[in-house]
């Protein structure tokens, strides 16, 4: 039985999806495509997950496309399958409904790199490394890494990035504002797991709606943000779950 590209597991509340690839420094390929659109489903569906981790196994996050592979070559319609699937899965990061954190281990190069950018958060090795070679193999970055790219770093850096194909490490990374953080590679998932923890103390319909807000924000007028926020604040306010953690937090305050 062939072994899955990608994997989703859960400890705790945390939940896990790994590259699996590692032969090919998890390289993509459409059987990757395939279980990570599988995997993704899986981890919006675990109700007892209020975090998602994304990582790769063995030396690399994700390599970006398998060179080796699109070597042998790729009719049109190939192409058209693989661009739909890499749009599909932005698409489901978007509605995943809870953080996702990317835990970059390694190479995170082309559409691993936008994988990465589709997260909520960054947290990378000290030994990360990032670009977008697609324009030096004759490619293009293709599940809106442009507009990610262009909002993280701002977009001078951008163009930059794209254009010359330069490879960064991650102190440049956290630098320009393209990871969260950086820590030793050996602390990798204790770092993200702890962010995790963290996060998942929070309330899950509030983090929900303030995932929604913030990423509708970015293409929405004042007005428009102000109406998505008043809407979220009225749905916090009427619900059970928003009572619940308000009276968790006095009974913290009254400790302190």
């Amino acid at each position: 039985m062939k072994e899955e590209s990608v994997l989703y597991s859960r400890e705790g509340a945390i939940g896990i999806i790994t590259f699996n690839r590692p032969h090919r420094l998890n390289a993509i390929n459409g059987d990757l495509l395939d279980d990570f659109i599988k995997q993704l489903i899986v981890a919006r569906e675990d109700e007892k997950a209020s975090t998602i981790v994304m990582t790769g196994t063995g030396r690399s996050f994700c390599a970006g496309e398998d060179l080796k592979e699109t070597s042998a070559g790729k009719s049109f319609e190939q192409w058209v399958k693989e661009t739909d699937r890499l749009q599909d899965i932005q698409r489901l990061t978007l509605r995943l409904n809870k953080p996702l954190i990317a835990s970059i281990n390694g190479y995170a190069l082309g559409g691993g790199l936008e994988f990465a950018l589709s997260a909520d958060i960054r947290i990378a090795a000290e030994d990360a490394k990032f670009g977008f070679p697609e324009t030096g193999v004759g490619l293009t970055v293709t599940q809106s890494g442009t507009k990610l790219i262009s909002q993280i770093v701002g977009l001078g850096k951008a163009k930059e990035l794209v254009f010359t194909g330069e490879f960064i490490n991650a102190e440049e990374a956290l630098r320009i504002g393209l990871v969260n953080k950086v820590v030793p590679n050996e602390m990798l998932m204790e770092e993200t797991f702890k962010m995790c923890r963290k996060i998942g103390e929070r309330s899950p319909l509030s983090l929900r709606l303030s995932r929604i807000a913030i990423d509708q924000g970015l293409h929405s007028s004042f007005e428009e943000i102000l109406e998505i926020e008043a809407d979220h604040l009225l749905i916090c306010g009427s619900s059970n779950n928003q009572k619940a953690f308000v009276e968790k937090r006095l009974a913290e305050m009254k400790k302190d």
